[in-house]
């Protein structure tokens, strides 16, 4: 607690996002509030902004300042490829890393009963509503390498195979560079098990 209650609200607020405790939230409200006012002014600025503004695509569900997203529709993305991921985050991955130009579809989480999320709660309905309406050719399940990942892309495996769409998943196993003796045992038995012909 601090003599400020706005200050203390702040914190509290700052808490609320993942990864950040009590003590990084202070160390930040303390730097914005007293040698960055500008920043402070700008971080709230823009949030405020985004918060307002930002919906979700109406093609793709990411998030997006239009009904329809810069990539959906853009007339150089590979329509007949569809890639589903799990969060905006990954979708970023892949644009950042440069090497998919098709479209994706981004379900905002994953299954996961733990957390009360089952097929019901992501938007699959108007995935497959999607995929009905455009010329897509081949689905790629993107989702993590987790036990919930899994489970959403096996879920969504058999829905899309039953309604005859062509699904594909990421392969996985060796990541580039690295060492064998440093691979932990799912890694390893899954790069082995996965392995190609030469």
């Amino acid at each position: 607690m601090t003599a400020s209650k706005a200050v203390d609200d702040l914190m509290q607020a700052f808490q609320k996002l993942p990864g950040v405790g009590a003590r990084t939230a202070q160390r930040m409200v303390f730097q914005l509030l007293s040698r960055n006012r500008e920043n402070a002014l700008r971080i709230a600025n823009a949030l405020q902004y985004a918060a307002e503004n930002v919906q979700h695509c109406k093609m793709c569900n990411n998030f997006s300042e239009s009904s329809t997203c810069s990539i959906c529709r853009s007339s150089n993305r590979d329509r007949k490829l569809l890639c589903v991921v799990e969060t905006p985050a990954d979708l970023a991955s892949f644009e950042s890393a440069g090497f998919y130009n098709g479209l994706y579809y981004v379900l905002m989480g994953r299954i996961s009963p733990f957390d009360g999320l089952g097929p019901k709660e992501l938007p699959i309905e108007a995935l497959l509503k999607r995929l009905c309406e455009d010329d897509v050719q081949e689905v790629i399940l993107a989702t993590n390498s987790t036990a919930e990942g899994d489970a959403t892309a096996d879920y969504l495996a058999e829905l899309l195979e039953k309604n005859e769409f062509k699904t594909t998943r990421l392969a996985r196993g060796l990541p580039v560079g690295g060492e064998l003796e440093y691979l932990d045992r799912g890694t390893l038995s899954e790069a082995f098990q996965r392995r190609i012909t030469t």
